[in-house]
């Protein structure tokens, strides 16, 4: 396990009532409901947030992949990301998919910058080992 030397950052939340409750960030910049995933209750699942954070952190780590090469990245770079909650014999399981578009950059720089941002996504290294997890260039 990797320790860190110096915290640059700590998010902080508040949740009450769990997948069918609330959760607000302490600097009240994150106030959402929640609700289970599929269900017909307003609200976001933390599958959804967890997607949503990993693809923004991975947008991050390309960047800085793409700046160690003086390489523009296009503006309408995307990442979209699935997370699948699924059981296997009866225990739950993630599993997630990233499908990264980064048109006008040729495809074999595009996997570089992609294969080195999952090296150094924090996101990436939370999860590797842990999850399936599919890369895939749109």
């Amino acid at each position: 396990m990797t320790k860190i030397d110096k915290v640059l950052y700590t998010g902080k939340t508040h949740t009450i009532g769990g997948r069918d409750g609330f959760a607000r960030s302490d600097d009240n910049q994150l106030d959402v409901k929640l609700s289970p995933p599929g269900s017909a209750h307003a609200g976001t699942n933390p599958e959804q947030l967890f997607a949503a954070g990993w693809s923004a952190c991975f947008i991050g780590a390309m960047g800085l992949a793409a700046g160690k090469r003086k390489v523009k990245l296009p503006a309408d770079l995307a990442v979209d990301a699935e997370v699948d909650l699924g059981t296997r014999e009866g225990a739950y399981f993630l599993q997630a998919r990233l499908t990264i578009s980064m048109p006008g950059i040729e495809p074999e720089l595009a996997r570089t910058l992609v294969e080195e941002a999952h090296q150094t996504c924090p996101y990436s290294k939370a999860t590797r080992g842990n999850i399936n997890v599919e890369l895939k260039l749109a």
